[in-house]
């Protein structure tokens, strides 16, 4: 899907073809739609196509007078995703008279803006660091989610002695995994943009470009936190339901030698021979007396050896 916009009476309109210093929306295009774009402004196309891969590194790449940045974005999968955040590839194609933002889905925050008219499409700078800023708070607002989630889990985690929670913070931890990559090579480019001669920036624009970095090495700070807070507790309750099995284990095995006891006993007076009391008609009480003593004898000695 390819959409222009452009600007009129301040305000960002969506185009029917393209026009001088359009900005322009590119969602998972078809091989038809590249061709088009990168003959009708003259880029390689190559560019786009970067842009929709999700495991390409945050980066820049000048070629003549065109710029490709990528940057990399937070998602949210559904529930039915294993791994509930991942990262994926935004690319942000500057031209003398254009800007291209292509991904292979829609990003709800660059929506969000166009549909309310929040950037300044002429100022390609100022909007693009407006939309580094923006990322990195989107970032540091899906780890407090993951933060709430880890709690909850730790919650369950009070209750449980099965796999299910362990297995959710082994998820969580992946996701922070990809934030952290993303984060770190995101502010590679961004420090890059801003010592280099990439992208013309003006004063008021670096401030900008300057709070987007802090906010980024704010959330990488903070996904390093929360990946050694799950890495531990991932490793203490493996530990704890691994000796709360051994506990069960335990028990059960003590109630299967209690139960052996009178097994044994009755077994024996099972049997077609000649045996102590067997004409006594209180026989089965005297049975009933030694298998109670027994079991309470053996509870006594595992007392002692503190087994129980």
């Amino acid at each position: 899907m390819v959409k222009f916009y452009t600007t009129k009476e301040n305000k960002i309109v969506e185009a029917d073809k393209f026009v001088p210093n359009s900005l322009i929306k590119v969602i998972d295009p078809s091989a038809d739609e590249i061709h088009m774009l990168s003959s009708l402004l003259q880029f390689d196309p190559d560019f786009i196509y970067d842009s929709l891969d999700d495991d390409e590194r945050a980066r820049i790449e000048v070629d003549e007078d065109t710029i490709l940045i990528i940057l990399k974005i937070p998602k949210k999968f559904n529930n039915n995703s294993k791994i509930p955040y991942r990262t994926v590839s935004m690319g942000i194609i500057i031209g003398k008279n254009y800007t291209i933002f292509s991904s292979k889905e829609s990003v709800d925050f660059i929506e969000h803006m166009i549909e309310n008219s929040k950037f300044d499409i002429n100022k390609k700078s100022r909007m693009i660091f407006q939309i580094f800023l923006l990322n990195a708070k989107v970032f540091l607002a899906y780890l407090k989610e993951i933060n709430k989630t880890i709690s909850i889990i730790e919650e369950e985690l009070h209750r449980s002695m099965k796999n299910k929670e362990l297995e959710d913070m082994m998820y969580l931890e992946k996701s922070l995994v990809y934030f952290t990559t993303s984060l770190r090579s995101n502010e590679i480019m961004m420090e890059k943009l801003l010592r280099g001669n990439i992208l013309k920036i003006y004063e008021e624009d670096k401030d900008v470009l300057e709070d987007a970095i802090i906010e980024n090495r704010q959330a990488i700070e903070v996904s390093n936190i929360y990946s050694d807070i799950l890495a531990g507790m991932m490793d203490s309750y493996a530990s704890v339901i691994s000796n709360n099995l051994n506990i069960v284990m335990k028990i059960l095995t003590v109630v299967t030698i209690l139960m052996q006891i009178p097994t044994i006993l009755t077994s024996f007076y099972g049997m077609n021979v000649k045996l102590p009391i067997q004409n006594n008609p209180f026989a089965y009480l005297h049975i009933i007396f030694w298998s109670i003593g027994t079991i309470v004898l053996t509870l006594v000695w595992f007392k002692k050896k503190k087994w129980l």
